[in-house]
C-alpha cells in the first residue's frame, strides 16, 4: 500500500488507517486477527482513544486494553504499527484538557497498552475551559519525557488548531474529522484548508458514513425529503463509479476521501476481515476529477458554480 507522511514527521503510515472504535467488545482472537489483516494489508496506522468501549461491558479504556493484550502475546506487531491513541473525553465532565488530566490520562493509555511511548498523542475534542497553554503545556511536557513522540488533534476546527500550535513546541502532525462523501463539512469549514496549510495529514473518521455508503441504506438520523433523495441520489453516483472502475461502494468511498488534494487518510472500523482487505483495495483507485465533483454535487443537489 502507498505510504503517506505523517505530516511534518519522520513517520510514514497506509494511505488507509485501522481504527479501534468498535473494538472493545471483539473476542481476543478475533481482534488479533482484524490487527493482524489490517497491518498485512498495509494499514500501518492504528487508532484508538482511551473513551473506546465506555457504555460497554469492557468499560472506559475497554480498547486499550484489548490492544494492550495482543501486543503483549505478539509484540512483533508493535514494531510493524504506527501506534496512535486520544485523551481528553471523560464522562461526564465532558471534555478535560487540563495539564494534570492529559498528564494522567496519557500515563494510563501506556498503562493499558502496555508501551512505553505512543506515536501519535491525539486531544480527542476540544475542551473550550481549558486555555490552549495549559493544554499545549502537557503535551509539550509529554514529548519531552518521551512518552508521546508525535501530536494530532480531533475534532478541532481550523482556529482552535492554529491556537493550540501557537504554544506547543512542535508541529500538530494530524486533524481527525468527520469526513465522508455524505459529511463534507471540512472542504467548506477550513479543516482542510488548515491540512494543506500545514502539510499536516488529515485522519477521517467515519469515511463511509456509519457504514451507510457501504449498504446504501438511508440512515435513520436522515429525516427530510430533500436529504433522503439527496443521499439516494449520492449512492447512484457511487454504485455508478464503482461499475467503471470495477470497485465496491465501500471502495469508491474511501478513494473519495483520499482523492482530496490534501494528504487523507480515512480510518476504517470493521471487525470482519474481509472488509478490512475490501477496503484496502480503495488505496488502489484513483478517481478523476469529475469522478470527484460528481459525488461532491450529488452530496450538494446542485453543480459547482
Amino acid at each position: 500500500m502507498k505510504k503517506i507522511n505523517l505530516g511534518k514527521s519522520d513517520l510514514a503510515v497506509g494511505a488507509i488507517a485501522y481504527g479501534c472504535w468498535r473494538f472493545a467488545s471483539t473476542p481476543l482472537a478475533q481482534a488479533q486477527s482484524n490487527i493482524e489483516t489490517a497491518l498485512d494489508h498495509g494499514m500501518t496506522l492504528i487508532d484508538t482513544a482511551d473513551i473506546y468501549g465506555f457504555g460497554e461491558p469492557s468499560g472506559f479504556g475497554g480498547a486499550e486494553a484489548l490492544l494492550g493484550q495482543i501486543l503483549k502475546q505478539s509484540p512483533s506487531l508493535r514494531h510493524q504499527m504506527v501506534l496512535a491513541t486520544k485523551g481528553g473525553i471523560i464522562p461526564p465532565a465532558p471534555y478535560d484538557s487540563s495539564y494534570d488530566y492529559l498528564i494522567g490520562a496519557c500515563e494510563a493509555s501506556l498503562e493499558r497498552l502496555g508501551v512505553d511511548c505512543i506515536d501519535l498523542y491525539q486531544i480527542h475534542r476540544p475542551d473550550l475551559t481549558a486555555p490552549m497553554a495549559e493544554t499545549a503545556r502537557a503535551l509539550n511536557d509529554l514529548t519531552r519525557q518521551g512518552k508521546i513522540r508525535f501530536v494530532g488533534v480531533s475534532n478541532f476546527s481550523a482556529a482552535q488548531m492554529r491556537a493550540l500550535q501557537a504554544h506547543l513546541e512542535t508541529p500538530i502532525v494530524s486533524a481527525q474529522p468527520e469526513f465522508s462523501a455524505w459529511a463534507q463539512a471540512p472542504i467548506i469549514d477550513g479543516v482542510l484548508d488548515w491540512c494543506s496549510e500545514t502539510e499536516a495529514v488529515c485522519l477521517a473518521w467515519s469515511p463511509l458514513a456509519g457504514g451507510a455508503l457501504a449498504t446504501g441504506e438511508i440512515p435513520d438520523a436522515i429525516t427530510s425529503n430533500e436529504d433522503r433523495e439527496r443521499f439516494s441520489n449520492l449512492i447512484a453516483v457511487i454504485d455508478r463509479l464503482a461499475a467503471a472502475h470495477d470497485a465496491t461502494r465501500t471502495q469508491i468511498a474511501l478513494a473519495f476521501c483520499r482523492s482530496h488534494g490534501a494528504s487523507v487518510i480515512p480510518i476504517i472500523g470493521t471487525q470482519r476481515d474481509a472488509r478490512i482487505k475490501e477496503a484496502a483495495g480503495a488505496a488502489h483507485i484513483s478517481l478523476s476529477r469529475r469522478d470527484w465533483y460528481d459525488i461532491i454535487e450529488a452530496r450538494r443537489g446542485a453543480a459547482m458554480p
